[in-house]
């Protein structure tokens, strides 16, 4: 696997990473015992950067790597966020106070002293920039945290917190789906040293080998409220989608690592960290980072899938809620 930094002067991560959020149920049934096995997998294929968060699924996420990295003792650079809250009155909550004890629960439900990197899984406009990057970096000068990051924000969001206290990475949706970090978050990363962190890069199961089929998504499949699975856009982004693995074909490749080496062609600064719950479904993308693209290579995948073909929005109408939107 290909090394990436994390941030300007962070830890030494592999290219691609793996996203957690499955190992709760997000997207359909998660037995523990397959997701062991995918990280077992994934740290065979020298992923080793393991993305989480306390709100995937109420505390599960974290605490299924908690019981595998204390039965394996395998060694890997972990991050997870706070910030998004159950409360509907205030959905997200910046305050240092509040930032800390959901870390400290993190912690416990990890089994660690300390994870690498803590995002700020939403901005709480409430709250000010200085403050809550001032408690962040006090979790650093302690020991608890090896940096922090942002997720969701906008350019001027990372610029501001930056020059607070220096930011190692941002985590934005981006994809062959989603472009909308090229107007800005990837510019102003790549500017400032910060390491973009794409998740859902391969379009939340579309470019899987077999397309998802929102008519047999279970009851909390989060993809049920996203404008572009519904009965309007759905056909449209399948069929467009249908051409690109028609292309991953003829290239030899399967469409998730063609799709994830084209994410990884963009530039040095991003790093993927693509989701699933099985060792079958992480194999056909663990060596995406092995595939060179040449210029030829790349205007084909784009001609195929042109910037902005996705038909409906990334988020419905309340997922937006708590993003900030910039363009």
């Amino acid at each position: 696997m290909q090394d990436r930094t994390l941030g300007q002067n962070g830890p030494t991560i592999p290219a691609i990473g793996l996203g957690c959020m499955s190992f709760a149920g997000a997207f359909g049934t998660a037995r523990d015992e397959d997701s062991f096995r995918c990280l077992d997998a994934a740290v065979d294929a020298g992923i080793t950067f393991l993305d989480t968060a306390n709100i995937y699924g109420a505390g599960r996420s974290e605490e299924v790597l908690g019981r595998w990295l204390k039965s394996t003792g395998t060694q890997v650079t972990l991050a997870t966020k706070g910030g998004i809250t159950r409360d509907p009155a205030r959905p997200t909550n910046n305050d240092p106070a509040y930032l800390r004890a959901e870390l400290e629960g993190s912690l416990a439900r990890l089994g660690v002293d300390r994870v690498d990197l803590y995002y700020v899984h939403r901005r709480d406009p409430s709250v000010p920039l200085e403050d809550t990057i001032g408690g962040l970096a006090d979790l650093v000068a302690e020991g608890k945290i090896g940096g922090y990051g942002l997720s969701e924000v906008a350019p001027h969001t990372i610029r501001a917190a930056h020059a607070i206290h220096p930011c190692l990475a941002v985590q934005s949706e981006y994809s062959l789906w989603t472009r909308l970090p090229e107007l800005g978050v990837l510019q102003t990363c790549e500017a400032l040293g910060i390491s973009l962190v794409a998740f859902a890069p391969l379009a939340r199961g579309m470019f899987g080998r077999v397309a998802p089929d929102p008519a047999t998504m279970g009851e909390n499949d989060l993809r049920r409220d996203i404008p572009r699975f519904s009965p309007a856009n759905y056909p449209a982004n399948l069929a467009h989608i249908q051409r690109f693995r028609t292309l991953a074909e003829e290239m030899g490749q399967t469409p998730s690592a063609l799709a994830l080496a084209w994410l990884l062609s963009r530039s040095d600064r991003v790093i993927p960290i693509p989701g699933t719950r099985t060792a079958e479904h992480l194999s056909d993308w663990a060596d995406a980072d092995t595939i060179h693209l040449s210029a030829e290579d790349i205007a084909r995948i784009e001609s195929v899938l042109p910037a902005g073909f996705a038909h409906g929005d990334r988020y419905s109408e309340g997922q937006w809620k708590s993003v900030e939107r910039y363009c």
